[in-house]
Formats: structure tokens, C-alpha cells, sequence
């Protein structure tokens, strides 16, 4: 199996001691689902069929097949029927964590473990074990939203996503000027030319999920 850029915004949320997700305005599903959403997008197994004055743009798959396991199961809910950008994040972001955390466990990237919550509420953290496909994905961040690099598709899928979560001065360890030039660089990658519709469409759901009361509207048509 191939390393998802799912997986590798899975890393950058995680806390690696504690095991668990950063604190976000939204479930963090969402940029998960999201990042799938892209990278189906990036090999060409779905696309954005532009919407009316009085419809929403809606996904639909190409028909190419996916055998990969985890995004096998985001492209089935595009393929069941048209929806919404958000309506397909709302329902493929349904266990994902889970299922992309038990892959990087088995890879021997993180560990598995049970706890209780005030000894009464059962609890699955994900520590890390193996740091440096971690620190690899930064340095790639590092290069491209600091020192100015061009992104590659799944380095540009990440800075932008983590740029509609307001995650990258932290994720980077910066401050001042630099976080600040970092999250504009990131707003500029992610509106860039690199981005196919369906890619844009994605973080522009997320970036909806996140601005808004509501995580994610679910919309049928």
C-alpha cells in the first residue's frame, strides 16, 4: 500500500507523545476526509460537475478503479449517487481516523493503546513509535511554505488544508513574521494553479466545515 496524504495530515495533527488529535474547530474527520477527497481527486477516480444558480456542484466517479483499501471506501460514497462536496466529507469521514491510524500502527509508525477517561470512558490513543516519515512530510512543508519551493500535489494538498485549519504556524513550529508569511504562503498554494477542481472543491467544503457553527450541512440532491 502506498503512503496517503491523509496518512501524513493524520501525523501532523497527533500529538506524538499523547497519541491524540490536536484541538480543532472541527472533527478532525473532516480534513481527513478531505485530504482522501483530494487525492482521489489527484488520480483521476473522481470529478466536480459544476452546479446552477440553484444547484451545488456535485462529485461524481470516473470510474477509474481505486484499490486502495481506505480510499476504496471514500470513492464508494461518491460512486453511490451525485452529491455535495460536504455531503460526501460528512459521510466518508465516518471511522476514517480510526482506519488511518490502525494502517500507520500496522506500518510501525505509531502504537496503539486503551485507556480509560477518569477511569470510566474507554479511549484509543495513537502514540508515535517512528518519527521520521513525520518529520519528512515537515521538511517538505518546511521547504515549500518558508523557503519558497515549488509544492508537489501532495505537499500542496497538505499546506493548504493545514492553512483552512490556521494549523500551519504550529505544525511548524513558527512565530511572528515567519508563521505569518507561512499561512499566506499556504493561502496562495492552495488557490494555485496546481489545484483541479474537484482538489479546490474539497478544501473549500472543509474551509466551510470550519467556519461555520454546523461542521458540515449535509446536502442531497
Amino acid at each position: 500500500m502506498t503512503d496517503l496524504i491523509a496518512e501524513d495530515l493524520l501525523l501532523l495533527l497527533l500529538d506524538d507523545e499523547r497519541g491524540t488529535a490536536a484541538s480543532l474547530w472541527v472533527d478532525v474527520g473532516t480534513p481527513l476526509a478531505a485530504a482522501a477527497l483530494a487525492e482521489l481527486a489527484l488520480r483521476g477516480a473522481v470529478e466536480l460537475e459544476p452546479g446552477s444558480f440553484l444547484s451545488s456542484a456535485t462529485l461524481r466517479a470516473t470510474g477509474r478503479p481505486e484499490p486502495d483499501p481506505v480510499l476504496g471506501r471514500v470513492l464508494a460514497v461518491v460512486a453511490e449517487r451525485p452529491r455535495s462536496v460536504s455531503s460526501v466529507i460528512s459521510r466518508a469521514k465516518r471511522g476514517l481516523q480510526e482506519d488511518l491510524a490502525a494502517r500507520l500502527a500496522a506500518a510501525g509508525v505509531l502504537r496503539r493503546e486503551e485507556d480509560r477517561v477518569l477511569g470510566l470512558f474507554p479511549r484509543t490513543t495513537w502514540p508515535e513509535v517512528d518519527a521520521a516519515r513525520e518529520q519528512g512530510v515537515r521538511g517538505r512543508l518546511m521547504r515549500v511554505l518558508v523557503d519558497g519551493a515549488e509544492p508537489d500535489e501532495r505537499t500542496a494538498v497538505l499546506a493548504g488544508i493545514l492553512g483552512a485549519l490556521d494549523r500551519v504556524p504550529q505544525t511548524l513550529g513558527l512565530r511572528g513574521r515567519a508563521a505569518g508569511d507561512a499561512k499566506r504562503r499556504a493561502t496562495a498554494i492552495a488557490k494555485g494553479d496546481w489545484a483541479v477542481e474537484a482538489v479546490s472543491a474539497a478544501m473549500q467544503a472543509m474551509l466551510v466545515a470550519v467556519m461555520t457553527p454546523v461542521i458540515v450541512t449535509t446536502v442531497t440532491s
